[in-house]
């Protein structure tokens, strides 16, 4: 995932989720695995913005709606777009 940029980014409040396509090949055929990474960013006490991956209560929420964004667009993108493009086999 180094070098790229996600395909896609979902955001709530301080926590967002980013999918990101690894492409792989499978018996000689190109195949896209997406992936979901999610994070929470900060403030540390100097003022410097800082990533965590640990929640707090109030956060967890906000996880689960970020992450549920992600499902559907991966299982959108899997099962083909809604502009019909196939090109890419997507796998989970």
């Amino acid at each position: 995932m180094t070098g790229q940029t996600p395909i896609a980014k979902f955001k709530a409040g301080q926590v967002s989720a980013a999918i990101w396509e690894n492409e792989i090949a499978v018996n000689g055929k190109k195949m896209v695995i997406l992936k979901a990474q999610i994070q929470r960013r900060y403030k540390d006490k100097s003022g410097e913005w800082k990533s965590s991956t640990s929640f707090s209560r109030n956060e967890i929420p906000l996880a689960i709606y970020c992450l549920q964004q992600a499902f559907e667009m991966m299982i959108e993108k899997q099962n083909g777009d809604s502009n019909g493009n196939t090109e890419e086999e997507y796998i989970m």
